[in-house]
């Protein structure tokens, strides 16, 4: 019996190996000379240091708390509008892609400076889990059974009926799906803030504090709380949805593809006013944010103070040179990066239909470098892998790889079970089903993937070169806090969520063309 219990539960035995392995290694001193403690010297210390933690763990749940439900509720009605409205969706594109592409470590400083209190933290975990969230209700919205939404229409249902009785419930997988990406990502948002912003309490103070005393077991210690919170987190939403897929999934395929989100094309001058409208808008809320607030002008660059800085100033061409001289550090590493992110989570997406047991006992594993913090993990990998290119390459797959499959998991689980046995039932093998029926009808997931992939990418590059490697636009952002050059800081801050839009739009007309071919619609 006892042998049975084993063999069913997958995921203890794994986890159980994984502690026996992480012990074995520890207490023998096998990596980088003891950078990896024993799991046991961590609890020690642990024991030791817990009172200093509730005070810490207290701060950090209440910003990211706070913050996941003030970015998750405004996501949610943001996609319901941009739904109901489409036009709205591409006047607010531009917006919607700088709020998901501002670095953290860029803004967390600013913020600091410019609000109070807990306001900081908050902020920064909303803006973490908008996009996610936001991304997640307009594809599960759009993604509805046509068929449903005309039977509701035929018996004298309306536009609020067809979406409460039909799109809300056939989105609320998807919706928890995007909220397993966003609990992890209010922790690190709020950890961040708390790391690069000052402050007595919160996870990211207490690790900011502990990094100069060559205790490896301590930072281990507060890395591991602060996953234990996001993973108990995401660990929720994904038990979650678990239980709401097998009632939301449709039984067999669509006949219809639903309406397109698209708006009718017009005129010329329609669509080029609703360009310069969506390029317009950021900032615009750029301009009304410092104003709003009364930033003093030292602080607080307008757009065209960075247009002035980087163009007409007399040490233009000096900003310039480091400016490009960081990005020729940074973008190469950031595509390598995307691309094995992806490439990764596409294999693990797939193997999670082909090779359960497989996907079972990586889980742990992709769980712990997903959930824990990259400014704690960070150190602890610079001790572990040192401070070159391999190291920014782990930091970049490992916050992008996640994200991409729990969305691209998420398409595959929601084909109909009907449309995948069909092909077996002429005797299909398994790949054959994915490749025919699955992966196909899972695209606009996949390209949904990619675009949060895109500014993750880049923000995990910046993040190891921020904290470890001093090279690139980290670097360059960390030089500019020390030496308090607010010009550069916004200047980072602003040609970081360019290059991450770039990425987006690109990703965008590739799906577009894409799903224009398989006769699909696009959520965007």
């Amino acid at each position: 019996m006892a042998i049975d219990l084993w063999r069913r539960h997958t995921g203890l035995r794994n986890a159980l190996v994984l502690i026996a392995l992480w012990e074995v290694v520890g207490q023998f001193k096998l990596v980088a000379g003891g950078a990896l403690p024993a799991l046991s010297a961590i609890v020690r210390r642990l024991s030791v240091d817990w009172s200093d933690y509730p005070g810490h763990i207290w701060a950090t749940l209440a910003a990211s708390g706070s913050g996941f439900l003030i970015g998750n509720t405004i996501a949610i009605l943001a996609g319901i509008l941009f739904v109901i409205f489409p036009v709205l969706l591409r006047v607010t594109r531009g917006l919607n892609i700088a709020i998901f592409a501002l670095p953290p470590i860029a803004i967390a400083p600013i913020l600091a400076l410019t609000l109070s209190g807990m306001a900081p933290r908050i902020t920064l975990a909303a803006l973490g889990v908008y996009f996610v969230t936001m991304s997640a209700t307009v594809i599960g919205l759009s993604q509805h059974d046509s068929r449903t939404a005309d039977l509701v229409r035929a018996y004298g249902g309306g536009r609020w009926q067809v979406l409460w009785r039909v799109q809300l419930r056939g989105a609320l997988p998807s919706i928890l799906s995007g909220f397993r990406v966003a609990a992890p990502a209010a922790v690190l948002g709020a950890i961040l803030a708390e790391f690069g912003g000052g402050g007595r309490w919160g996870l990211g103070t207490y690790l900011l504090g502990s990094l100069g005393r060559a205790e490896p077991d301590r930072i281990w210690g507060i890395g591991l709380v602060a996953t234990l919170i996001a993973g108990l987190s995401y660990g929720a939403f994904a038990l979650l949805s678990a239980r709401l897929v097998g009632t939301s999934r449709a039984v067999s395929l669509n006949p219809a593809a639903p309406p397109s989100l698209q708006p009718d094309t017009g005129a010329l001058w329609y669509r080029l006013a609703l360009v310069a409208a969506s390029v317009a808008l950021p900032f615009l809320v750029w301009w009304a944010f410092l104003r709003g607030l009364s930033v003093p002008a030292m602080l607080g660059k307008t757009p065209w103070d960075v247009i002035r800085y980087l163009f007409l100033d007399p040490t233009s061409a000096q900003a310039q040179a480091r400016l490009l001289a960081a990005l020729a550090q940074t973008l190469p590493i950031t595509f390598a990066g995307m691309a094995l992110g992806m490439g990764f989570a596409f294999v693990l997406a797939v193997s999670s239909r082909m090779l359960p047991e497989f996907t079972r006992a990586f889980m742990p594993v992709a769980l712990i470098t997903q959930t824990m913090p990259l400014v704690a993990l960070t150190p602890l990998l610079v001790l572990l892998l040192g401070r070159g290119t391999s190291l920014t390459l782990w930091v970049t797959v490992s916050v992008t790889f996640f994200p991409a499959y729990v969305m691209m998991a998420q398409g595959l689980a929601l084909v109909p079970r009907a449309a995948v046995e069909l092909p077996r039932a002429y005797g299909a093998r398994a790949w054959s089903e994915l490749r025919l029926v699955a992966i196909p009808a899972s695209v606009p997931y996949v390209f949904a993937a990619m675009r949060l992939t895109a500014p993750r990418a880049l923000l995990g590059v910046m993040i190891a070169e921020w904290l470890a490697t001093g090279r690139g636009l980290g670097n360059l952002l960390n030089q500019s806090r020390g030496y308090l050059d607010f010009n550069m800081i916004w200047t980072v801050a602003a040609v970081s969520v360019l290059i991450s839009v770039a990425f987006y739009q690109a990703v965008l007309i590739a799906e577009r063309r894409v799903l224009a071919r398989m006769g699909m619609t696009t959520t965007e």
